[in-house]
């Protein structure tokens, strides 16, 4: 297996698209949705999700990703999400995370890579300890060594580390035999009617005792009802995402004013 995804002509292409990550050809915006403990009822994070200016979905402005502005796109998100959400009070919020989505195909070298949120985060007033950095179990990735070089670069810069939509595909136990993540976030397909769904609740609970034994903390994704929040609660599960608590919401941290959120700075 290759340790090296792209070869070194290509490697200097793609810092160099990086460095003008503003010039992407088309605008975009970020919607964020709280990570909630039931416990405590407070957000332990927001997930930045990217939007267009004028409301288009994800997937609408996914479209306009081609290989030729994958690398200004990925540095554009994370500096976006960075700015709205120090603008909106987010470091005010007691020891809640920013979690940013990351293409892994979209980042050379790792440390060289993640200067540029590095800067965001000092320009903008926002601890880079607070960062959380997803990628999903989905996505294509051509060489898990790189990926997992990501990851202890990551972990290595004090972010908090995040598999997506685990069991959504194939290769998520795989993954997580390779490399153990800070967190993992369990895809809807596994939590939505768990609590008429023995099967699935038998799942997750392996899973459960899994990351238990491993250390990780487990998310459950896509909560729309109380029944599905308490069948994962009884299980074990602390943190929950979903429109039971809130939906994505463009430019606003949704539950945020409950817990001394800050005024938005001007």
């Amino acid at each position: 297996m290759s340790h090296t995804v792209f070869p070194k002509p290509f490697e200097a292409i793609g810092c160099n698209q990086c460095r003008s990550a503003a010039d992407l050809g088309f605008q975009i915006t970020m919607a964020f949705q709280p990570i909630v403990n039931v416990v405590t009822g407070k957000p332990y994070a927001y997930e930045a999700l990217v939007r267009g200016v004028n409301g288009e979905s994800a997937a609408q402005v996914l479209a306009q990703v081609t290989s030729e502005n994958i690398y200004r796109f990925d540095q554009r998100c994370r500096v976006q999400a960075i700015e709205q959400a120090s603008r909106l009070g987010l470091q005010h919020l007691d020891d809640c995370r920013l979690s940013i989505n990351f293409l892994p195909n979209a980042v050379y070298r790792a440390s060289t890579c993640i200067r540029a949120t590095l800067e965001a985060t000092r320009q903008f007033g926002f601890p880079a300890d607070r960062l959380m950095f997803e990628v999903t179990e989905g996505e294509r990735v051509d060489d898990p060594d790189h990926l997992k070089s990501i990851f202890h670069e990551y972990s290595r810069q004090g972010f908090t580390t995040a598999i997506d939509d685990f069991g959504s595909g194939y290769s998520g136990l795989n993954l997580l035999a390779e490399f153990q993540p800070d967190v993992l976030k369990l895809d809807m397909a596994l939590t939505r009617q768990i609590d008429t769904d023995p099967v699935k609740a038998a799942i997750v609970a392996g899973i459960v005792l899994v990351a238990q034994r491993l250390g990780i903390t487990l998310i459950a994704e896509g909560i729309e009802t109380p029944q599905e929040r308490d069948a994962l609660a009884l299980l074990g599960i602390e943190l929950m995402q979903g429109y039971l608590f809130a939906p994505p919401m463009i430019d606003a941290l949704p539950l945020g004013e409950r817990f001394g959120q800050a005024q938005p700075s001007l």
